[in-house]
């Protein structure tokens, strides 16, 4: 299978994260799978070593990019900033700070937006001049903590063009632009973005037209009726906060009337869970064995101006979000001939044919490991898969003409804005509208991420084989 199966469930193009946990998935990744090479050679040629599975390093490149456009080749000072709670905890953001001060010419620090400040004209940290910024939060955040702390020097950086990415992403940052790619208005987007979006409607007492063009009277009732292969989510949100999912959620009068009463949700035709899954081994410390367990899957491309950056692998439940509790996954290019089905079955068969008390220590290895590069999250330690997902050198040609495509069409999205095209499809107060529009961002330096659910061949058997959406 040279191309892949599956849908984007949402796009981030905010801040999204992930951009250097692949890079520490891979490292502990490959040191355990070399464990498992000891006992077993399954005979499937692995690359761990893909500069795409170190998105890290393009996401760097784009920011001295950056830094060169608006200071020449005499370096400067990036911020790296969050907000306070999150500082100490949040590794990506620390190892960020950390890999800038590193590169001749630049400084870095990680910092709450609080404590930048405006002298003598420049917005400054501790008195060195800022020439641009990383924020890890979105717009309505920063006007939160401006409510509290004042912000004005953040607010005067973004006037300036000083932060990445641009906030005049904001307003296509939503979930509900979903409805224009499938429907009236899909003949402005590629093809290719048309085919990997989800039916999606605006979730309000309305009528409107079903996954098959049929007509629908009444979308609220609608969905009731067929909750089994529906989700409901918030137009904005994070780490799966809100999300109400057909099948999984069984009760869809409590789904139904949680949206109303929120209120800003879309409702999406849900991808088939058997799509977006793979068999994984999993080691039961209790039992004192391993078992072979179906896992959902997530497949986030980060991606900027000059094309892919590179993934982020996550599984779990559903949702897979690392901040719902879901864990990463090492990510290898497959080499030689063998079907992406078979390989994947061969590795688990290596592990699942290790001795308990091996595994076990094999475990305990990866989690030493994971405690050595402070892999934790918000909630703790995080979770990672003992066996690497198999992609193609097919399947990356693919995937780079997929984000290209994504790209393409955020700039359409960003134009139709621009020209009050999307007023009934985004909900913006007054303050997040001026803050936009004081940073447009017209295709200029920033990362985005597409969360794919995707299969690269190595989903359930008994999945069906045909995907459903528009």
């Amino acid at each position: 299978m040279k191309d892949f199966l599956g849908y984007h469930s949402e796009w981030n193009l905010g801040s999204p994260g992930g951009w250097d946990y692949q890079r520490i998935t891979q490292v502990i990744g490959k040191a355990v799978w070399e464990k498992v090479l000891e006992q077993c050679d399954p005979g499937v040629p692995l690359d761990f070593d893909h500069p795409l599975l170190y998105p890290i390093n393009n996401f760097v490149d784009m920011l001295l990019d950056a830094l060169r456009q608006r200071e020449g080749s005499a370096g400067g000072f990036v911020a790296v900033m969050a907000e306070e709670e999150t500082l100490e905890d949040v590794v990506e953001n620390i190892n960020l700070a950390e890999r800038l001060n590193s590169i001749d010419g630049v400084e870095s620090a990680l910092m709450a937006p609080q404590e930048l400040e405006l002298r003598n004209g420049h917005v400054t940290y501790r008195g060195r001049r800022v020439s641009l910024i990383f924020m890890d939060f979105n717009t309505d955040t920063l006007l939160k903590l401006h409510r509290k702390h004042d912000l004005t020097p953040l607010v005067e950086a973004v006037k300036r063009n000083l932060v990445i990415n641009p906030r005049g992403t904001e307003p296509i940052n939503v979930k509900s632009v979903f409805e224009l790619i499938t429907g009236g208005e899909r003949g402005r987007f590629t093809e290719e973005t048309v085919r990997r979006t989800p039916w999606t409607r605006r979730f309000f007492p309305r009528k409107t037209e079903g996954p098959s063009g049929e007509k629908i009277s009444d979308l609220v009732e609608w969905t009731r009726e067929n909750w089994e292969r529906l989700v409901l989510k918030p137009e904005r949100g994070y780490s799966g906060i809100g999300v109400r999912v057909g099948g999984i959620h069984g009760d869809a009068d409590e789904a139904v009337e949680t949206a109303l009463r929120e209120g800003g949700y879309i409702v999406q035709e849900k991808i088939p869970l058997s799509l977006w899954a793979e068999e994984m081994p999993e080691f039961d410390r209790e039992e004192g064995r391993v078992h072979l367990k179906v896992f959902q899957t997530d497949f986030r491309c980060l991606m900027g101006p000059g094309g892919l950056h590179g993934f982020l692998v996550r599984y779990g439940g559903v949702p897979t979000n690392v901040g719902s509790g879901g864990g990463v996954q090492p990510l290898a290019i497959l080499r030689g001939e063998i079907p992406v089905r078979e390989a994947v079955k061969r590795l688990n068969d290596a592990v699942m044919n290790l001795p308990a008390s091996l595994l076990e220590e094999i475990v305990a290895y990866q989690e030493s490991l994971a405690l050595q590069h402070r892999f934790t999250y918000l909630l703790g330690p995080i979770k990672i898969a003992l066996r690497p997902r198999l992609i193609t050198e097919e399947h990356v040609e693919a995937l780079k003409r997929y984000v290209s495509s994504v790209w393409k069409d955020c700039i359409t999205l960003e134009r139709m804005w621009e020209e009050g095209l999307l007023d009934d499809f985004v909900s913006l107060d007054p303050e997040e509208v001026e803050i936009a529009r004081s940073q447009p961002w017209r295709g200029s330096h920033a990362v985005f991420a597409t969360d794919g659910l995707f299969s690269f061949g190595a989903h359930p058997e008994e999945w069906d084989g045909e995907e459903s959406g528009p």
